[in-house]
């Protein structure tokens, strides 16, 4: 976090940045491409990581990146929130929350910037091809590699600090003590994400292992779709959505 930019200011400036692209796809026309971007996108996660969804262990955790973080939901309301309180979590709470706050609103962004691309070019291209020829060619039209290495860089992070931070017992307590406060504050909405995510960790363990195999199979995947042949690459996704139906 630089030293010069508080981690409220930096969580508000993500959050703008999102509320500004869902607004930009509203008024140009293009919603409807994003929601079927993300619809597949959602297809995908399930089926690789339908191991992990099966696993007592690591089903919540990965419920929790699926549903909270990469979900087809509409998270308006929880974005409102996060932004409101913005200033007073940086207060409130330890230095490692907040980052871990920041963290979390740059993967949210950079989801939401990534999807927007995406989108932009799956507009365009012709819908009578495959689904999965059709996202890969928007895949590298976007030239967004960095940006997809960053995404993971960020999400390696986040999660190993959501695990150390479960481990706080006071932490955890005094989350749960904010639930009345915050339904009467109108951060209900938040309020289940942040439980949820610090469900999910505690309950992992040491988080090490799943988040390698998020990193693995991620960074496979952006290598195919970056370098694969086209037919080979759009072979390999059309299985892997075929099984998560």
């Amino acid at each position: 976090m630089s030293q010069n930019t508080s981690a409220a200011d930096l969580i508000r400036t993500h959050l703008a940045r999102v509320d500004q692209l869902r607004r930009q796809a509203h008024t140009e026309g293009w919603q409807s491409a994003v929601d079927e971007v993300k619809l597949l996108q959602a297809h995908r996660f399930r089926a690789t990581y339908s191991d992990f969804l099966q696993h007592p262990r690591y089903a919540p955790a990965t419920r929790f990146f699926l549903d909270e973080l990469y979900g087809v939901h509409d998270f308006v309301q929880r974005d409102a929130q996060f932004s409101r309180i913005a200033g007073a979590l940086e207060r409130l709470f330890p230095e490692a929350v907040a980052q871990l706050a920041v963290d979390l609103a740059e993967t949210h962004a950079l989801t939401e910037v990534l999807d927007q691309k995406l989108a932009t070019h799956w507009q365009t291209l012709d819908p009578g091809l495959p689904a999965a020829t059709r996202y890969i060619l928007s895949w590298r039209l976007t030239n967004s590699r960095e940006s997809r290495e960053r995404q993971l860089t960020v999400i390696q992070h986040m999660g190993l600090e959501l695990q150390r931070l479960t481990r706080m017992k006071s932490l955890r307590l005094g989350l749960r003590m904010m639930r009345n406060p915050a339904r009467v504050a109108g951060l209900d909405v938040l309020q289940h994400f942040l439980e949820s995510g610090f469900d999910a960790f505690s309950s992992l363990g040491d988080a090490r292992p799943f988040l390698n195999a998020i990193n693995e199979r991620e960074s496979r995947w952006v290598q195919a779709f970056f370098e694969q042949p086209m037919d080979a690459c759009s072979e390999a996704l059309t299985r892997e959505l075929t099984s998560s139906n």
